[in-house]
């Protein structure tokens, strides 16, 4: 393995833990600026919004440059970003921290993503992508649990200052490790592959978006997240409410959500680069039977804990698929690969509307999982078009709008 991906793989964690954490240290951050739990949960939907903001916008800014100098510009924002949030000496600069750390993370994941493939044979792109998305998967394992533990111990300031030196890390593994030029028009690992990651102007990352293969992969991207955060959004109701397990519980069952995650990640980089449309098919297939499947045994403890492994793997089972995908069909443009990101946001944000929507009608709490499922049965329906689109003799040559 590329010494280069751990370098990346270790931003992503730091990067997750910085977005995932804050859960967990709410009230001591809303007891510390004496702000209303509303104020305080701007921190974690402020955070959101500038992830699909900063996605698009910084990797527009930045079409021109280097790549790797790029990554190196994203973390030290994310330093910066997560210093002002330990240093705080009020809320404002505390959200202001935030805002700047998420900036970098739309950004960070989809040229990252470039970088990784490229530091790889082309048979093993997938895999790597899904090497340096491991970071993110762990840190949604850890993050909650993590930003409690540290804030309860030596006070929330401590968690942030932790990310902050993890990025550090970051930051320096990036620009000992990554060689210089990777992710450009021509790898620098020896490999004598070509790779179809070229940079461009912004114009040539706009001129992507005229290929209907990369909408249709967005749309499955942002349709897969929606089914599955529809569900996730409200679980704990459903683990209490529905399943009989105590609030106390609540913490572990999201951890073995997050291993879930951990596995689907790996296991989908490498069924990827097999047959990819085929394994991210069968992905979001797998999401939606198991969500209605958790719907209709949602009752007994036992089938829950099982179906929330089974949701976090066959969920995270389609990214690394994904991001390669589109990536692919926008001939390398790093806007394409930052906008997945942002489907992926946008997905979550619909996703929680349409499952909260269910709850208020009085379908009760295992209503979000016959919505996620819904949603995620049109990802199958738009892969499954994508995919035999892409088949066409037409399509070799990457049908364009």
């Amino acid at each position: 393995m590329p010494s280069g991906l751990i370098a990346l793989a270790l931003g992503g964690f730091g990067i997750g833990l910085t977005e995932f954490l804050i859960a967990g240290l709410l009230p001591q951050v809303a007891s510390s600026f004496a702000v209303s739990e509303a104020a305080a949960g701007w921190l974690i939907s402020g955070y959101a919004l500038s992830v699909a903001i900063g996605a698009i916008a910084l990797t527009a800014a930045t079409a021109r440059l280097p790549r790797k100098e790029i990554l190196v510009g994203l973390v030290a924002l994310f330093v910066i970003g997560n210093l002002l949030s330990a240093l705080a000496p009020n809320y404002q600069v505390m959200l202001l921290g935030r805002i700047v750390a998420a900036l970098c993370h739309g950004s960070f994941f989809g040229i990252g993503s470039l970088v990784a493939r490229s530091l790889v044979a082309p048979e093993k792109k997938s895999r790597a992508v899904a090497v340096m998305f491991a970071g993110l998967t762990l840190a949604n394992v850890l993050g909650v649990p993590f930003g409690a533990l540290v804030g309860e111990r030596w006070g929330w300031r401590a968690a942030f200052w932790a990310v902050t030196a993890i990025g550090v890390l970051a930051l320096g593994g990036i620009v000992a490790l990554v060689p210089r030029g990777a992710g450009e028009a021509r790898p620098p690992t020896g490999t004598g592959h070509p790779d179809p990651t070229a940079g461009g102007g912004l114009r040539a990352q706009f001129r992507a978006f005229r290929s209907w293969q990369v909408w249709l992969t967005l749309t499955a991207t942002a349709l897969g997240y929606g089914g599955m955060f529809g569900a996730f959004s409200y679980i704990a109701y459903t683990f209490t409410e529905v399943s009989g397990f105590s609030s106390a519980d609540v913490a572990w069952l999201l951890m073995v959500y997050g291993v879930g995650l951990v596995v689907g990640n790996l296991i989908g980089g490498r069924a990827a680069d097999h047959d990819r449309d085929r394994a991210l098919v069968l992905a979001l297939l797998g999401l939606t039977i198991t969500l209605a499947v958790f719907g209709l045994l949602a009752g007994s403890a036992t089938a829950s804990v099982i179906l929330v492994f089974l949701m976090g793997l066959s969920g995270f089972a389609s990214v690394p698929g994904m991001i390669t995908r589109v990536t692919d069909f926008a001939h390398g443009a790093a806007l394409a690969a930052s906008a997945n990101v942002s489907a992926s946001n946008i997905g979550n944000a619909l996703g929680a509307w349409l499952g909260g929507l269910a709850i208020t009608a009085g379908l009760g709490y295992t209503a979000p999982l016959f919505v996620g499922a819904g949603i995620a049965l049109t990802s199958v329906i738009v892969m499954v078009v994508a995919a035999h689109q892409a088949r066409s003799p037409a399509q070799q040559a990457d049908h364009s709008m």
